[in-house]
């Protein structure tokens, strides 16, 4: 069916036109949309449903976003599976939100869109030096989030319009400065502690499983011990190092370049003046520059009197710090390095003239000109590899853009095979064995990049194993691959991974027995105090940049009712064991400076707001029936798999 497609591409757009132009008519677009999400249902909005297939684009798109804010971020994280239920919660919300605003009856003028776009910093700094707006910066804007401007303004209308929804929450949520003050102590309150921590490493010596029981943890827990899935690729790379390759340039373009550019390629003149300022700037009273104008004249008149006090002058007078010491030499400079009032009289003295005064925003300036370099001219023979490189780059930029589109077409129309692009644009196609849906720690190049990999493992690349579309991985840099082999992820033979079963086991039995001791020692210090071997007491609070213990430890702690003391709490740490917590007292937090009290009841109207806020939005959640019908995914610290 495919390759019917491509052989037959112009009959098939006419067959397309014929049937999807009258149905965009009949339908409308926002119906082909509504038709087009597909998949099972993962969430409901009173009688919207959310599907498996806008969840996934909604959770690319949030991805594509942020590896371009944050390209060094871990792509686990992003598509991990609390990443993306934390998106479908947002679309979710987004969909209550719109729900209740459409109710309310909430809309933004085109007032209120106009004002909200000037102060958004990115439309600002599409700005023109004449405060225009840039349109065709703007409309790349849009099209790079897949909208047009018209699209991009009607999203942001509808932002405005969800924000009405909470605004009427959050704005009016009150924090007594009373109140305040009452939480804060109570959170950031202090309370000394005594730790037993139980430790797994102090009882794998109690541990020694047999056959019977690593063959048992094997079977029981097989996800901890697969190796990944993996490919081996084909792939092929344009960019501009693979152009420039395939581009000679003549001896006759080099000389006629040299001779178009010679003064360029052999340098820049330099100066070398001397000044002398008088501070005068631009906000400055009138009559005080009056005055700094007077001095600078009078300083003129001196110095052209006796040029050769020049130095001497400039260093009693002159008010550049810079300088003046030195007798105001500036050394040797070209254009571009000062203010233009005085490049433009620098540059057009001769050797050992001093200017009329020169005014620039920093003052009044005399300048004496010490000395010219003028650039020494190159030979053909001394820029030639400079020369060649230039023209290799322009030709090769030009070249890309041509061979881009050609590149694209050729990965499409012949997708089994990279043979005839590589001829055709003179491609080497590479290979790479052990591909993995991450990017190996070693990684490099096109097999570092994400988004590649996605593509080739993408369902049907795999299954059907055709070249990727032309992907962009960098500036001037596109690429496609296909898979020739694949392996999919599965279970490594028991003696295989033996070792790592057996080190796995004697760490979970042995937080077992960790666990299991600090609960009895925990039980038995609580009903006999005197018995408990604990560490030397100490002080913790929410508010101390460092703690003396864990986290798990301070959080249980914190949390602990006190209305007796000394109160016991027992904590599982997990695979780092258990500890037993003494709380001997409950001391006063220690009061904080007016500046950071005052930071902090901002901060403590912030979180009643949020709670508000969040309470309101479980109210509308409940009167639009809004429900997600996936498992929220357990946060788990699952060990990672074994490699091969």
């Amino acid at each position: 069916m495919f390759d019917f497609v491509r052989k037959h591409t112009k009959i098939m757009m006419f067959l397309m036109f014929l049937l999807i132009i009258p149905a965009f008519v009949l339908v409308g677009i926002d119906g082909f949309k509504g038709q087009g999400a597909g998949g099972a249902t993962v969430a409901k909005v009173g009688s919207f449903s959310v599907k498996q297939d806008q969840w996934d684009a909604t959770h690319k798109s949030e991805v594509d976003r942020v590896r371009s804010s944050q390209p060094n971020v871990d792509p686990k994280l992003l598509d991990s599976p609390e990443a993306r239920y934390v998106t479908l919660e947002r679309l979710v919300r987004e969909h209550v939100l719109a729900d209740a605003a459409a109710d309310s009856h909430f809309a933004s003028t085109d007032a209120r869109l106009a004002r909200e776009l000037q102060q958004n910093p990115t439309i600002a700094s599409l700005r023109k030096p004449d405060g225009t707006l840039d349109m065709e910066r703007y409309r790349q804007l849009a099209a790079a989030q897949g909208l047009t401007p018209e699209g991009f303004e009607a999203r942001v209308r509808k932002d405005l319009a969800l924000r009405q929804v909470e605004g009427g929450i959050t704005s009016t949520a009150l924090a007594p400065a009373g109140q305040a003050n009452v939480a804060l102590n109570a959170f950031f309150e202090r309370r000394e502690l005594q730790v037993a921590t139980f430790l797994p490493a102090d009882y794998k010596a109690q541990v020694s499983p047999t056959d019977a029981e690593m063959e048992a943890y094997y079977q029981a827990n097989q996800k901890q011990f697969q190796a990944p899935e993996s490919a081996t690729l084909e792939y092929v790379v344009l960019d501009l190092d693979s152009v420039k390759k395939s581009i000679t340039v003549n001896e006759e373009e080099l000389k006629s370049y040299y001779e178009q550019n010679v003064a360029r390629l052999s340098g820049k003149e330099e100066r070398r003046a001397s000044h002398i300022l008088i501070n005068a700037p631009k906000d400055m009273p009138a009559a005080d520059r009056a005055k700094a104008k007077e001095k600078a004249e009078a300083l003129l008149a001196q110095v052209r009197k006796a040029p050769d006090s020049f130095a001497d002058v400039a260093r009693k007078n002159s008010q550049d710090g810079g300088s003046a010491p030195s007798g105001g030499d500036l050394d040797f400079f070209g254009r571009g390095a000062m203010v233009k009032p005085f490049e433009d009289a620098a540059f057009a003295m001769k050797k050992g003239d001093i200017s009329d005064l020169v005014e620039s925003d920093f003052g009044y300036h005399i300048i004496k000109l010490v000395d010219i370099k003028a650039p020494k001219q190159k030979t053909f023979e001394e820029v030639k590899p400079t020369i060649e490189a230039d023209l290799r780059s322009q030709q090769a930029q030009r070249k890309y853009a041509e061979l881009a589109d050609t590149f694209t077409n050729a990965v499409y129309e012949q997708s089994d095979t990279y043979k005839s692009v590589a001829e055709k644009l003179k491609l080497e196609i590479k290979t790479a064995s052990n591909v993995q849906r991450r990017p190996l720690p070693d990684a490099k190049g096109a097999l570092a990049n994400a988004k590649l990999l996605t593509a080739v493992f993408n369902p049907d690349s795999v299954e059907k194993k055709r070249n990727t579309e032309a992907i962009e991985i960098g500036p001037n840099q596109l690429v496609s691959a296909r898979v020739t082999q694949y392996a999919p992820a599965r279970v490594l033979p028991l003696n295989d991974v033996r070792t790592a079963v057996r080190d796995r086991l004697i760490a979970t039995r042995s937080a077992d027995l960790a666990k299991k001791d600090g609960a009895a020692k925990l039980q038995a210090w609580t009903a006999q105090p005197d018995a408990a071997k604990l560490a030397a007491a100490v002080v913790v609070s929410r508010d101390q940049q460092t703690q003396a213990v864990p986290p798990a430890v301070m959080d249980q702690a914190m949390h602990a009712d006190t209305a007796k003391l000394p109160a016991w709490v027992g904590v599982d740490l997990g695979s780092q064991g258990y500890a037993v917590v003494r709380i001997n007292k409950v001391m006063e937090r220690n009061a904080p400076a007016e500046g950071q009290a005052k930071q902090e009841r901002a901060q403590y109207a912030q979180w009643v707001a949020s709670a508000e806020n969040q309470a309101y939005y479980e109210v509308l959640k409940k009167r639009y029936k809004a429900q997600i019908t996936v498992a929220k995914p357990v946060n788990g610290l699952n060990l990672p798999p074994v490699a091969e």
